[in-house]
């Protein structure tokens, strides 16, 4: 997109089409919103008080030494977001593990990828979100989309699809994408994986299974189909409520189409048993011979600004940069080395990000936390208990660029640049990277998060050309820490960038091209073989019962990002959908006795919260949607489960049980 005053304009690119969507045509009335930050806040007799740079930074550098030096590095704690740039996502794993030398550092995509990330890892040996251009899917003649809802949630995406003669939606909502659909399998909530096990049998039972590739390109399938022979479709029916034929008629149309692709998304991953049903799919494509064949594949939709690029470079607990293992001998070494430092003083891996969340201020836990790019008041799984951690704390900082609901709670809070003020690359849920040059200049007072961990770095003891100030050289230092790497980026410059070449990682060296599509040759593992994972179906980690007998799911709408402390301060957004609703089916809503447009309160094991109540005839009858974007009595979130996959660490967003009924008097 360009940016002219603040009048933001689309430009041609393979990925939009040139398209935007109303959150991106309306994105430019943050840069001069009378809600920015452009002064650090400085809490003063429980009061947000303005106060110069130079005394935020030395006050929080101050309180982060005072509670290490009591407590332990393991004190300090970082959070980050999917929505940073790969240079700050790098920097600050880096800040983490050398200015504080905590292992405490984890983001927010735990909350959106993770679980993706871990079934691509298993079955392919790594995880690239779509291991080819997003441009392929418009030669499709058959994609399956689970759990995605991308006519609200990414509307330019929506092209690629429309020339497919069969579009397969799996939601248990009719949500607008699954409207466009030629089929829409509604399964209940919680029961995907099951449903991909019905699909994959029929598969098998009506030959349609590649044995070729199976044999030639995969390992594991027998064991796979020791669980899958007991999941017949009309076994998966009972279960799913998805009709066997429906099943069935998935399977033959992806079996026949010449080109076809399955695509999961955060419907389908936000479980407890999230990166299993993401295993689940794979298999069924496996089974299929998608994946690694030109013009067919797997893939998974990322759901933040740089949702790739973020989980790459180190600001997650168990990764350094490259997508390398903190725990890896020889990866700790090689970044070591980069960063002038010995890897033993390297710290291994901390918590997960709601693990991280749950032990603040807790006497095993952290004291002090930084939050960068992220809302967890909002965000976050049980956030009332969330909200609680963080009031618990000996010090919290936030770096934002308006005072969101997480911002309010801190004792420094650090006015921040926006994305048309500052350069920086990102990389796109196909892998690309791209460069985002600065359009305009902040406002006075703003710093970019590179220069606020800049000074808190020297201020901590560390080399000030240690953490550079200019994106450009933290990227070339970037590409250095990720050399030899999975998502190796030492061939890409900006230079490169600049000159518009479109590199997909890995760009393995000045001379690499990139690689655009992954897996035509071998998978990722060292015999080159991608892996059936046996996975069986569990259900939903909280089921219903007499007193919440609602299963209720979460997500997003079109006018309305993440937490939402952004668009809901765009008028022409909050004019269109100014307060959290509920969707309901009308039979239900009058057994509990509301009618459209009532508040109703709605209750879990964690917490109550009100929210005004849409009757929808396409609503299944055992079933409630809210929306995750509004803060206060009108969160989601007071109700989610935070139950953690075993792999991903994934919070069980998608599904919990609750009760709906009137507010009180």
């Amino acid at each position: 997109m360009t940016v002219s005053g603040t009048a933001v304009a689309p430009r041609e690119f393979p990925a939009n089409g040139g398209g935007l969507c109303q959150k991106g045509w309306t994105s430019g009335a943050l840069l001069t919103s009378p809600a920015r930050l452009t002064s650090p806040l400085i809490r003063v007799d429980d009061r947000l008080v303005p106060a110069g740079w130079d005394d935020a930074l030395d006050l929080i550098a101050r309180r982060l030494t005072e509670i290490q030096a009591r407590y332990g590095k393991d004190a300090a704690a970082l959070f980050g977001g999917g929505g940073l740039t790969n240079e700050k996502s790098y920097l600050l794993g880096k800040f983490a593990r050398i200015a504080l030398g905590t292992s405490q550092v984890d983001y927010n995509g735990r909350f959106c990828m993770s679980s993706a990330a871990a079934a691509g890892i298993k079955a392919f040996g790594l995880d690239r979100g779509l291991p080819f251009p997003l441009t392929d899917l418009a030669g499709a003649d058959a994609v399956l989309l689970v759990g995605a809802n991308p006519a609200e949630t990414m509307p330019p995406f929506m092209q690629h699809l429309r020339p497919v003669p069969d579009l397969i939606v799996v939601d248990p909502r009719r949500t607008p994408t699954a409207e466009q659909a030629n089929l829409h399998l509604a399964p209940s909530p919680g029961t995907d994986l099951a449903l991909a096990l019905g699909i994959l049998h029929a598969a098998v039972a009506d030959g349609h299974v590649d044995w070729s590739y199976v044999d030639e390109r995969t390992r594991g399938f027998d064991a796979v189909w020791r669980i899958v022979a007991r999941w017949w479709p009309e076994r998966a029916e009972r279960v799913t409520g998805v009709a066997a034929a429906d099943q069935r008629r998935a399977a033959e149309w992806l079996a026949n189409a010449r080109n076809a692709y399955i695509l999961t998304a955060r419907g389908t991953e936000q479980h407890a048993s999230g990166s299993d049903t993401v295993n689940a799919w794979i298999n069924l494509a496996l089974a299929l011979g998608l994946p690694g064949r030109a013009g067919s594949g797997y893939g998974c939709l990322t759901g933040q600004g740089n949702g790739q690029g973020g989980r790459e470079h180190g600001q997650k607990a168990d990764q350094l940069p490259g997508y390398r293992r903190i725990d890896d001998p020889a990866a700790r070494e090689h970044v070591a080395e980069v960063w002038g430092v010995p890897a033993d003083s390297l710290p291994g891996p901390g918590r997960s990000a709601y693990e991280l969340l749950d032990a603040l201020g807790t006497e095993t836990g952290p004291k002090a936390l930084m939050v960068f790019g992220s809302n967890v008041v909002v965000s976050a799984p049980r956030s009332a208990h969330v909200a609680k951690r963080l009031s618990s704390l000996d010090f919290l900082v936030v770096s934002d660029l308006v005072l969101s609901e997480t911002a309010a709670l801190a004792d420094v809070v650090l006015p921040i640049t926006q994305w048309a003020e500052e350069s920086g690359t990102m990389t796109n849920l196909e892998g690309r990277v791209l460069l985002r040059q600065r359009a305009i200049e902040p406002p006075e007072g703003v710093r970019t998060d590179l220069e606020v961990l800049n000074g808190l770095a020297t201020r901590l003891g560390q080399p000030a050309g240690r953490f550079p100030v200019e994106a450009e050289a933290v990227f070339t230092e970037l590409g250095e820490a990720s050399r030899g790497g999975v998502a190796d980026y030492s061939g890409i410059t900006y230079e490169r960038l600049r000159a518009g070449e479109a590199l997909y990682w890995p760009v393995r060296g000045a001379g690499h091209e990139g690689t655009p599509r992954m897996f035509l040759d071998r998978f990722a593992h060292p015999d080159g073989r991608a892996r059936f994972v046996p996975v069986e179906h569990r259900g939903p980690a909280e089921p219903v019962d007499d007193e919440f007998p609602l299963q209720l799911t979460t997500g997003r709408v079109l006018q309305h990002y993440q937490s939402g402390a952004q668009t809901r301060l765009v008028a022409e957004l909050t004019e269109t959908v100014p307060e959290v609703y509920v969707e309901v089916y009308p039979d239900t809503a009058a057994r509990f006795g509301l009618s459209d447009g009532e508040w109703a309160r709605l209750s879990s094991r964690r917490g109550e919260m009100t929210a005004r109540v849409r009757c929808v005839s396409s609503m299944r009858a055992d079933l409630v949607f809210l929306p995750f974007h509004f803060a206060g009595a009108q969160r989601a979130n007071l109700l989610t489960n935070p139950a953690l996959d075993p792999s991903s660490r994934m919070p069980e967003f998608k599904v919990c049980a609750v009760a709906l009924g009137k507010v009180p008097a």
